[in-house]
């Protein structure tokens, strides 16, 4: 349609509005090559289309649940051990068949200490019960037998079973103090009994406003820990504390505080 005017003239074209759009033909994308994983610093790591592998995932440390019975549950077990249990009132107690001055004191002691492993009732309560009774009564008669009781006071600190540590650690105090001799007899076998002192030796609880009932029922490994390495140093002698800051760096004398 064309329009004029008096002083120009303008031509106006109308044309068809494109309906449709032109379909444009795509490539195909190519994937990514897959990555090949290639152990650290190796050869292979500098090849191209390869994945450097990153160093294993630290796993946490489990207690060990006793992988094998104990002699001293094998002994139990087909009735060899002198004792018996008495039900009381005021909890469970065992009582010794036989006069406890008269046991061989070479058999019995390191069987009942190779019994502190055990988790499992009524095991673990004659061990526990009877090393007890055995070193109130033993006296002197202790000290002939300290390089036997050595694996299995670390056979039990190897567990990393909170309750069998704490027990020992107050069987190896209740030991020192059973004879003078008995301190200094230990320290040659620092380099055995000491390595999980300083492991768990910070292993307090930090419980924050709420209730500690690990402190009620004496369970704290690290404090039990700082007192049992006191105990060794004031009952071992002269040469306790050097052997015993070298296995437990973090350690200080308790006669310096």
């Amino acid at each position: 349609m064309a329009t004029k005017s008096s002083s120009a003239s303008y031509t106006i074209e109308a044309r068809p509005f494109a309906t449709s759009a032109k379909l444009v033909a795509r490539r195909p994308v190519k994937s990514a090559p897959s990555l090949r994983p290639v152990p650290a610093f190796s050869i292979e790591s500098l090849q191209k289309n390869t994945l450097v592998m990153g160093p294993p995932k630290a796993q946490k440390h489990k207690h060990l649940l006793q992988q094998k019975a104990t002699s001293f549950r094998m002994y139990y077990d087909r009735g060899d051990l002198p004792i018996k249990m008495e039900y009381l009132t005021g909890g469970d107690k065992i009582a010794w068949t036989v006069d406890i001055d008269k046991l061989d004191y070479g058999l019995y002691l390191p069987l009942f200490f190779d019994g502190l492993s055990e988790i499992r009732h009524p095991y673990k309560t004659y061990a526990r019960q009877g090393v007890q009774d055995l070193i109130s009564h033993g006296g002197d008669k202790i000290y002939p037998v300290i390089p036997q009781l050595i694996i299995p006071i670390k056979n039990a600190l190897n567990t990393r079973h909170i309750e069998v540590m704490c027990v020992t650690l107050r069987i190896i105090q209740q030991l020192v103090m059973a004879s003078d001799l008995i301190g200094p007899a230990l320290v040659p076998f620092y380099r055995q009994l000491l390595p999980m002192f300083n492991a768990y030796k910070v292993k307090n609880i930090n419980s924050g406003d709420a209730i500690d009932y690990g402190q009620k029922n004496n369970l704290n490994v690290g404090d039990l820990i700082d007192e049992t390495l006191q105990v060794l140093e004031r009952h071992g002698g002269e040469d306790a504390f050097i052997n015993i800051k070298y296995m437990v760096p973090t350690y200080e004398s308790c006669y310096l505080n």
